[in-house]
């Protein structure tokens, strides 16, 4: 146990980790801290495992440490019940060479979690996978996991198997043939284009036409670019839009009144968050690390060093219960009374802790619940174009997974017959094979004893290469004949097709005269075409000019209206408030003119002008009473400390009475000590 101690701090203290640990500090690490450590190792072997396992229960944490160490094939010493206890309550026996048969594997481990994030599959039901479309995604998975086997392997043999220089420069020089015999090929079509009439007239629509193919690619993937923003951009509009819904719901039926009072609740909370309870959870932690430091910095203490603190702490503990029990004896009422007020502020103060925890639980599962309905949300999206069956065409589907139920039941079946027999065949074959594993051993023993061994298997292979020698003289021989037959067959087609195409030929010359021609028409329309399109283009461009200016003085005119109407009707309503104000000066009636803006801020200058006057008499008053008090304040403070000075020499007046005497004066009747 003390070997893997030190090697398991030893490994710790290293990259990546960087723990700092010494043997006392990490033998003394409580079962939560352990099943901490021991995950962060999980952790840098498959970064899926990374987390806090504070987060999560402790069932969930074994369970899934068990199915990652069940990955990683570790087998442990213990029978499975002993070690999944052992593994829930930390147990330092079972935890230990788990930690040390991962550091001693760990580049292993690493691409053995990495295959097994793939290659481990999905265990499904045999009940789903009766569904049509549920095994046909299954398959397809299964397809996909032997792809990947597939690929795994060659990137593996491609990692060992370096190409050497030389290699690199076979294919280099091989390349560079294949350059040069392009360069020519390119040489010879641009010498037998160069005969072709109007070649580079030619060349530059081709070239025109291949650069407006790269420009409609360009533009195609701009247009998909500007579709994906515009579709981010309408999810973003539908999470406002849905956020101000809320806000709107949740401000119905809502007074000032009521929302100042949820805003002062909410800053209340939030401040006794912040200033109490954050500052507290961050003083302890930091307490925490500070004493972890101060133990991580302190070398490794012995049993008598031990012996001697805990002796310490036990004295300082009975020290506190005596005082404890001085205080309580006293029973002084002032001190009772204080300790009742100090309970109710521990009582409260447990409930406001009590509270913020509540809050801050049920702030997490409300996001927790938000993110869920969001992501049911995006599944109901995705299955919302699926037809629901209903009625009838919901009893033909469950008649049609019972038929496949029987069907998959009866193949099951056959499956079950087929791999008895096989497994009846395959002990059949063993039994042949040991048969023949027993008579190969007796002949070579005969063969031993006659002075020939060997002789059987030198027969053997004679024959399998006379076999073999026979079977190539045949396929040499078939070949000679099928090239021969191939030639004969080449010759005589070549013939037919120069006598069956030569009448075609003397048709063809007049045609391609005739082609010659059409050409030349065609050219010279092309050229009337060109012109013709080129003036017209021009035309539509002006038209198209005037347009977009005309549309853009329509625009501009548009929102100059709006823009005046607007303004028009802000007037109205600032008219329509002078107007009111006005009738409510005017009125006759009090109750009207105390609801006009004049009057209304009338008062509050008039509250604000008693107000400062009020609050200027009190400061004119603190100054008059300012100098008076302060001195009153030193005369006090003067008074306390002569008579903290006559108390000293009271009290030593004992200890000094060999040494002299104190007396008091009748003229001044201060007291005076003589030695």
């Amino acid at each position: 146990m003390s070997e893997q101690l030190k090697y398991i701090v030893e490994q710790l203290n290293k990259e990546p980790f960087k723990r700092n640990y010494n043997l006392i500090s990490f033998d003394s690490l409580e079962a939560l801290h352990l099943l901490q450590v021991l995950n962060d190792v999980l952790a840098e072997v498959n970064p899926q495992q990374k987390l806090d396992i504070r987060e999560e229960g402790a069932d969930q944490t074994a369970l899934r440490m068990l199915n990652e160490l069940k990955i990683l094939k570790y087998k442990p010493t213990e029978d499975p019940s002993t070690f999944r206890q052992g593994l829930v309550s930390a147990n330092k026996p079972v935890i230990y060479p788990i930690l040390v048969w991962l550091f001693q594997k760990m580049p292993e481990l690493k691409k053995r979690a990495y295959l097994g994030r793939y290659l481990v599959k999905v265990d499904i039901p045999p009940d789903i996978l009766q569904d049509e479309q549920v095994g046909d995604t299954f398959a397809q998975y299964e397809e996909l996991v032997e792809t990947f086997k597939i690929l795994h392997k060659e990137s593996e043999n491609l990692k060992t198997s370096g190409f050497s220089a030389s290699d690199i420069r076979k294919d280099i020089d091989h390349m560079m043939e294949e350059k040069q015999q392009v360069s020519k090929r390119i040489e010879r079509l641009k010498k037998r284009v160069e005969t072709v009439p109007k070649h580079e007239q030619m060349l530059e629509v081709a070239r025109n036409f291949r650069n407006e193919q790269e420009q409609q690619q360009t533009r195609m993937q701009q247009k998909q670019d500007q579709r994906n923003q515009l579709h981010h951009a309408e999810q973003k509009l539908q999470r406002i839009t849905k956020q101000v819904q809320d806000l709107k719901q949740s401000t119905v039926g809502a007074t000032a009144e009521g929302l100042v009072k949820k805003l002062e609740e909410e800053n209340e909370v939030n401040k006794y968050l912040c200033e109490e309870k954050i500052p507290k959870e961050i003083e302890a932690m930091t307490a925490a690390c500070r004493n972890l430091e101060n133990v991580m910095s302190v070398p490794a203490m012995g049993q008598s060093e031990l012996d001697e603190i805990h002796d310490k702490i036990n004295n300082l503990n009975s020290e506190v219960n005596d005082l404890i029990e001085k205080r309580m004896m006293r029973n002084d009422p002032i001190d009772d009374k204080l300790s009742l007020f100090r309970q109710q502020a521990v009582i409260i103060a447990g409930k406001k802790e009590t509270a913020a925890e509540a809050l801050k639980e049920a702030k997490d599962e409300l996001q927790q619940c938000q993110q869920e309905l969001q992501e049911k949300r995006e599944a109901a999206k995705n299955v919302g174009s699926e037809q629901i069956l209903k009625g009838d065409d919901f009893k033909a589907f469950v008649n049609k997974l019972r038929g496949k139920s029987s069907t998959y039941k009866k193949k099951r079946q056959e499956l079950a017959e087929l791999r008895s027999e096989y497994g009846v065949l395959t002990r059949t074959e063993e039994i042949l094979r040991q048969r023949d594993e027993a008579i190969q051993e007796q002949l070579s023993m005969l063969e031993a004893k006659k002075g020939v061994s060997g002789y059987h298997d030198t027969q053997e292979e004679l024959e399998k290469v006379s076999a073999i020698k026979s079977e190539l003289d045949d396929m040499k021989g078939k070949t000679l004949d099928d090239m021969s037959g191939m030639v004969m067959k080449l010759n005589a087609s070549i013939a037919n097709k120069k006598t069956s195409l030569a009448p075609i030929i003397k048709e063809l010359r007049p045609l391609r005269e005739k082609a010659k021609e059409m050409q030349t028409d065609y050219d010279e329309k092309k050229m009337t075409y060109d012109t013709m399109s080129a003036g017209l283009e021009s035309n539509r461009s002006k038209l198209e000019q005037e347009v977009r200016v005309l549309q853009e003085e329509c625009s501009q005119e548009e929102s100059r209206f709006h823009y005046l109407n607007s303004m028009l009707k802000m007037i109205e309503v600032q008219q329509q408030r002078v107007a009111d104000e006005m009738k409510a000066y005017t009125s006759s009636d009090p109750a009207e003119r105390k609801k006009s803006y004049r009057e209304m801020y009338g008062r509050k200058i008039q509250e604000q002008e008693n107000l400062g006057k009020s609050l200027r008499e009190k400061q004119k008053a603190v100054k008059a009473s300012h100098g008076p008090s302060m001195k009153q304040m030193k005369m006090w403070q003067d008074f306390e400390s002569l008579m903290e000075c006559k108390k000293r020499c009271f009290l030593s007046a004992d200890q000094h009475e060999e040494s002299g005497q104190i007396f008091r004066s009748e003229v001044d009747g201060e007291d005076r000590l003589v030695l």
